[in-house]
């Protein structure tokens, strides 16, 4: 079990604040959907339980089906996901597994052929700030607990 090192909102809150905003605006400009698709598969890759407990209970309360969200472990083998689905879960899994293989072609090809321009844009970004928050969650140490989390507006 990992222990907080260092609380950053606490360390550095001006940075904390423009990276939570940034992030706010990029999940905005996405698909529920897809944004707790994206969530919890990086978050799975880089091995943070923090981003997995916190993403996978905000997908459920919007109506992700536990199913879906136990087998994106093995998404590519599993029925359940929609074509646009898949070409985004495999842009996340290229792009977050960047430094073993720059074999991305068809992960590109397939992105191309369901998301626009701007949208391939948006979850490219959106792929940046999960991982971005991976690495300061596990970095830092932090754990979102839920029974602590503000219940929503």
């Amino acid at each position: 079990m990992t222990t907080v090192k260092l609380n950053p909102y606490a360390a550095a809150p001006r940075l904390m604040k423009t990276w939570t905003a940034m992030s706010e605006a990029v999940v905005d400009s996405l698909d529920s959907t897809i944004v707790d698709l994206v969530k919890v598969r990086a978050s799975q890759i880089n091995g943070c339980a923090n981003c997995i407990n916190m993403h996978t209970i905000e997908a459920r309360a919007r109506g992700e089906s536990a199913q879906r969200l136990h087998l994106l472990a093995a998404w590519q083998e599993a029925p359940c996901y929609t074509a646009r689905e898949r070409a985004a879960l495999a842009w996340t899994d290229a792009l977050t597994r960047l430094s073993h293989d720059h074999g991305h072609a068809a992960a590109y090809a397939d992105l191309a052929a369901h998301f626009s321009q701007e949208e391939q844009v948006h979850l490219t970004l959106m792929i940046n700030v999960i991982n971005g928050w991976n690495r300061i969650a596990v970095g830092f140490g932090l754990w979102f607990e839920p029974a602590d989390a503000k219940a929503p507006a």
